[in-house]
């Protein structure tokens, strides 16, 4: 194969995730149904907590991050998705295919340090609930935010200026439906041992310190818990972390298959499916298992669709202050 001479002006054909006609349909029809779930319900939760008072509190912050992330999140690949399964296949520049593995590694990470910054407010919700408002401050809680994404995009600049220096082959056809960094890596016309290297590094890096992270929260939280006499104390406990415990489940789960074991040939079919996983179906889920399951955001739900509901169907609630309402 040649070496290509200008890889901003060549671009790259992503194949998609299927080659049978007959199922690009019933995947796009399944995809859109799962992408618009995805945007109307994190996009709920979004102006539910910023409009109700008293979810305005350290653990409803960083849902609110969670959702407005997975809303881009998702919007970064799925469309690419449906797009390739309408027309067999879909051309895309080069500048676009960075700036969209960029933005994938960028949300990717950030949702990563998110997932442990919020394990670190449910260890000192439940470990040390008498300190948790002097805490969990304002401050602290947009320090950790603020740090999930610097993180993100940093880690996300070195990937992308790395991969966008190396030389492509003439056949610039990738076996996958985005523009993903190991896909990329096998086109290039050049040793790419070490990117792969750096991936595989930055990898086991990231995903490591935030396991971390998280694995230590849960640690104490379990001790906790179990040092309870209270079966009810046990149960809402438990019951608050078990949401949370089964997205990281499956987001670092995928993660690791995908990006944390040895690089073998093209990318297969099986590749594709688990990054259908962590790109398409957990952005819906956090919606769906940290929320709907949520007394406290059904509660806002209800109050904002209330103003669309007559009087007599309304449920009223007793004002309460969120955490932040209050001068500390």
């Amino acid at each position: 194969m040649e070496l290509g001479t200008q890889n901003n002006s060549t671009g790259f054909l992503l194949l998609g995730l299927s080659s049978l006609r007959e199922l690009q349909f019933v995947l796009f029809a399944v995809f859109a149904v799962i992408y618009a779930a995805t945007l109307v319900g994190n996009l709920t939760i979004l102006l539910a907590i910023c409009g109700d008072h008293r979810l305005h509190t350290p653990m409803y912050f960083f849902l609110g991050n969670l959702s407005f992330l997975d809303n881009a999140y998702s919007s970064v690949t799925v469309p690419c998705l449906l797009g390739g399964l309408l027309s067999q296949g879909q051309h895309i520049s080069f500048g676009a295919c960075m700036a969209q593995m960029f933005l994938f590694i960028a949300m990717a990470t950030t949702e990563i340090y998110l997932l442990a910054a919020m394990a670190y407010d449910r260890y000192v919700a439940v470990c040390h609930p008498l300190c948790y408002t002097l805490i969990m401050g304002r401050v602290r809680c947009v320090a950790l935010a603020a740090a999930s994404w610097a993180g993100g995009i940093f880690f996300s600049t070195i990937q992308t200026v790395l991969t966008a220096q190396l030389p492509f082959c003439s056949c610039h056809i990738i076996n996958h439906f985005f523009c993903d960094i190991e896909p990329l890596l096998q086109l290039a016309c050049t040793n790419t041992s070490m990117n792969s290297l750096l991936v595989f590094s930055l990898g086991v890096f990231i995903i490591s310190t935030s396991l971390l992270v998280t694995m230590a929260s849960y640690a104490c939280i379990l001790n906790t818990v179990l040092g309870k006499h209270s079966g009810q104390a046990r149960a809402k406990a438990f019951s608050t972390c078990a949401s949370h415990f089964t997205v990281l489940v499956i987001f670092f789960g995928t993660l690791i298959f995908m990006y944390l074991r040895p690089s073998v040939g093209l990318a297969t079919e099986q590749d594709q499916l688990v990054s259908v996983l962590y790109t398409v179906l957990t952005p819906l889920l956090n919606p769906l298992i940290y929320s709907l399951r949520n007394k406290e955001v059904k509660g806002a739900l209800r109050k904002a669709l209330g103003r669309f509901i007559p009087s007599k169907w309304r449920v009223k609630a007793e004002p309460q202050p969120g955490l932040w309402s209050v001068k500390q």
